[in-house]
């Protein structure tokens, strides 16, 4: 049984910074690639930044040069730093952990019921104004 629990969230004004983190526990296989996506009501989730097992690091082009990932795998800790905020990046901000095969289904955008096929958490509230 896999378990993320997302924190940090709140809000914040245009310019400000946020760090969220997703504290996973469970059997997470070392291969997992973790990710954190953005949802906004209606629509699937997107993604806004992902690390693979070897620290290889993904942005969506939104989000490079003002949002930072990282793991601690020792911890079991997924932290993303947050800095430059502006309001398209209200949403509600979702930890993932997934198979390498299974996150290419989802990545950069979750289609249909390929997020079945991974791990999520119930999210944190970001809001920027």
């Amino acid at each position: 049984q896999v378990q993320l629990v997302e924190s940090g969230g709140g809000s914040v004004q245009v310019g400000g910074s946020l760090r969220l983190s997703c504290a996973a526990s469970g059997s997470i296989g070392s291969s997992y690639v973790m990710a954190w996506f953005r949802q906004i009501p209606g629509l699937e989730p997107e993604g806004v930044a992902a690390i693979d097992a070897d620290g290889t690091t993904r942005y969506v082009d939104s989000t490079k040069g003002r949002f930072k990932i990282s793991n601690d795998r020792t911890k079991n800790i997924l932290s993303l730093e947050m800095t430059g905020l502006r309001p398209e990046d209200t949403g509600l901000y979702l930890c993932a952990a997934a198979k390498p095969d299974v996150f290419k289904t989802i990545w950069p955008v979750v289609a249909g019921t390929a997020a079945h096929g991974a791990y999520w958490g119930r999210g944190t509230q970001v809001t920027v104004s």
